[in-house]
């Protein structure tokens, strides 16, 4: 009799299990969308660090552009020189340009509307300030912004002496990349 005590508990047991609904618990949905979460932010964060990068590599492109604008000026409208004044021209990332200094009305290359248009290009990329400037007797000129990077303040700047680089020096003033 016991033997037939104890199949008859495995036969419910089996009856219990053959029919019992099946489905997730809700620990298991929980675990399984709290592991969804991490993934998605992990994908997240690395597509922002991407596309700071974007940023700043098309930010580097156009101030290299700057360096291309500033040699046709040099060998055009600047008659073998980058302009007759001192000259300072900041761009804000919203594109308000700020001219200063003794070339404010003066033909530079600061002041040239190509260069302007790629100052204007690489301060919206960056959502910063670029800035350009030129000598007083048009032998120089220098142009730079922050870059859009996140993790440390990080600049990069083109001048006249062919030098085009990333530094952790703000360029505001000066005519030679720091």
């Amino acid at each position: 009799m016991a033997a037939k005590i104890k199949v008859c508990r495995l036969s419910e047991i089996i009856c219990f299990m053959v029919n019992k609904k099946r489905g997730f618990t809700l620990i298991e949905l929980l675990v399984v969308i709290a592991i969804i979460g991490i993934l998605a932010s992990v994908v997240l964060a690395s597509l922002s660090t991407a596309r700071n990068k974007g940023k700043d590599a098309s930010a580097q492109a156009s101030l290299n552009s700057v360096r291309s604008s500033a040699e046709i000026y040099y060998s055009g409208a600047g008659a073998n020189s980058y302009g007759t004044a001192a000259t300072t021209v900041s761009v804000a990332a919203n594109g308000t340009v700020t001219n200063s200094g003794a070339g404010t009305n003066t033909l530079s290359t600061c002041n040239d509307t190509d260069v302007q248009k790629l100052l204007k290009a690489a301060a919206a990329q960056t959502g910063n300030a670029a800035t350009c400037n030129s000598t007083a007797n048009g032998t120089a000129y220098a142009a730079g912004t922050q870059l859009a990077s996140p993790t440390t303040a990080t600049y990069y700047c083109v001048d006249s002496t062919g030098v085009a680089k990333t530094t952790t020096t703000a360029f505001t003033t000066g005519t030679v990349c720091p």
